[in-house]
């Protein structure tokens, strides 16, 4: 796990990987498809595609529904930004020029199998965090602290049910 950044203006970043003992393709079938992730995560409730795509490229919009203990919840539209087949899979939410957040997956041959990481980034744009920061300004480097490790457990529980996926060849 690697983070980055202290205060919400740093732009805060969080990583974990993990090495699938599958091939890139065989993995990049599941960080591809989006539908999935809500099965993965205890925050995002529901995905869908948006104008008619049925899958990732480059541009292409889709909603999330989200529930969280303290944030409550929110529905963000969310545009895929890097897409890269076999590779690489990142989208911005809200607006890709200035988001809320941007997410990222990566996937790299390795000994066999494939490096897969997950990355995200708070900001730049303000989002339900910024709230809470509004708030508690005096606790900033705190929440953002939390927020991160959220995303932490989130992403490593992640690659650990992608990792049984792929490994099991479903």
């Amino acid at each position: 796990m690697e983070w980055t950044g202290a205060r919400y203006a740093d732009h805060p970043t969080a990583e974990v990987s993990a090495w699938i003992a599958a091939p890139p393709e065989q993995v990049w079938a599941l960080v591809s498809d989006i539908e999935l992730m809500p099965r993965l995560s205890s925050e995002l409730q529901s995905v869908e595609w948006l104008d008619g795509a049925d899958g990732p490229a480059t541009g292409a919009r889709f909603a999330g529904r989200n529930k969280h203990d303290s944030l409550g919840e929110w529905t963000t539209t969310s545009y895929v930004v890097e897409y890269e087949p076999d590779r690489v899979f990142a989208w911005a939410v809200e607006d890709p020029g200035h988001p809320t957040a941007t997410w990222r997956f990566r996937l790299e041959p390795k000994d066999g199998g494939t490096q897969l990481s997950q990355w995200a980034q708070l900001g730049p744009a303000r989002s339900g965090l910024s709230m809470a920061i509004d708030q508690m300004p005096d606790k900033e480097q705190k929440i953002v602290f939390v927020r991160l490790r959220e995303f932490e457990s989130g992403m490593t529980a992640n690659l650990e049910q992608i990792k049984k996926l792929a490994e099991s060849g479903t």
